[in-house]
């Protein structure tokens, strides 16, 4: 009985196997290639404008047709003009994570793609794009193929997303590890408040080796290991770089900063520069003007420099008392010459005293003041 009972155990095994056996049949990989390419023309002419992230164009092609109905993925490929994307120098999966027959491409990223293809700033040139399917293992390239004429301004088609000063006339010396961070006022734009001294200076955008060199050239940026000579004694500057545009937006000296008062329309004292984008008084005499309606405490601060002078105020055209305010009542914005709007108040306790004030450029974070009482 016992070996009768192993015999239908076998018996059912065999018969359970059988059944979980799937039918297995070969993937279908055969599919059409993308018809007619519908957007953008063929010769289609586009001035790009990569600074502006709104900026794009739209390309759409007619669907491949697989032989089985299932999935189809696309990728638009761009090539030199010439070129038989044997190996397309760029690209981009369509949209709907490759499955939708279209692609919205911005200028920005078009901008790199005429890099890639020799098509450099401040110049126009030509690339050719069509559209790969595939399916599985199985990839198509497009029967159709189409040139565009792309417009490149002058700028860079990579901007850095970090920027840093160093060289024997900066601050931080030759020490790469060292050098000073700009102040990032948006893609590709930045800014610093530094001292420059006799000797050379030089952009990189890595604090270390390994970092892309940039220096500036008259009103231009240009990409290169050559500095910049600095000569006569140590001075404050601003400076400003935009790499959209691969221009020197500003450059300027800062001669002095004073702190000015609306009620007598005039500087009551001077700050000194002190290193790291920080500027600080000695004591200054703070004498609150009388009106008839009361005694008048509003100030802001006067930047001369070899543009003009440029004044920093608050973000509030009409302020209150600093006393129990968040550390944004003291941010610093540039603002007006006008007398009275966007001040910021002193202290009540400020009266007939002498206070320290001291200004805070640094690229951690917000420009800042503070006013001590003495």
């Amino acid at each position: 009985m016992k070996t009768l009972k192993i015999v239908f155990g076998l018996w059912f095994a065999c018969i359970a196997l059988s059944s979980c056996k799937k039918d297995e049949r070969a993937l279908n990989e055969n599919i059409g290639a993308v018809g007619a390419l519908n957007l953008p023309s063929d010769q289609a002419s586009i001035k790009l404008t990569p600074s502006d992230a709104t900026a794009t164009q739209q390309f759409k092609w007619a669907a491949a047709t697989p032989d089985d109905g299932g999935l189809v993925l696309y990728e638009v490929a761009f090539d030199k003009d010439g070129g038989d994307f044997a190996n397309p120098v760029f690209k981009v999966v369509s949209d709907g994570a490759g499955v939708q027959p279209q692609v919205t491409i911005s200028h920005k990223d078009l901008t790199k793609i005429a890099a890639l293809c020799g098509i450099n700033s401040s110049s126009t040139g030509k690339v050719r794009w069509t559209v790969i399917a595939s399916k599985a293992s199985n990839a198509k390239p497009g029967q159709e193929s189409r040139t565009l004429q792309l417009e490149r301004p002058a700028g860079f088609a990579e901007v850095p997303t970090e920027l840093y000063l160093t060289g024997s006339a900066t601050e931080a010396g030759d020490d790469l590890a060292k050098a000073l961070k700009f102040k990032k006022l948006e893609e590709g734009v930045f800014e610093i408040y530094t001292s420059l001294k006799p000797g050379t200076y030089q952009l990189t955008n890595k604090a270390g080796d390994g970092g892309r060199k940039f220096f500036a050239e008259g009103t231009q940026i240009k990409e290169g290991t050559s500095s910049v000579t600095v000569s006569g004694s140590t001075k404050a500057y601003y400076l400003k770089y935009d790499f959209n545009v691969a221009a020197v937006v500003e450059a300027t000296e800062i001669q002095s900063v004073g702190l000015f008062m609306s009620a007598y329309a005039a500087e009551i004292g001077q700050l000194a520069y002190v290193a790291n984008g920080v500027w600080q008084s000695g004591n200054i005499p703070v004498e609150f003007y009388q009106f008839s309606w009361g005694r008048d405490e509003r100030y802001k601060f006067a930047l001369h420099t070899s543009a003009g002078i440029k004044y920093m105020g608050s973000s509030n055209v009409n302020n209150v008392s600093p006393v129990g305010q968040s550390a944004s009542y003291f941010y610093l914005n540039p603002v007006t010459n006008d007398q009275w709007n966007n001040t910021y108040k002193f202290n009540p306790a400020a009266d007939n005293k002498s206070v320290k004030a001291m200004l805070n450029f640094g690229s951690g974070g917000a420009y800042t003041h503070s006013i001590v009482v003495q």
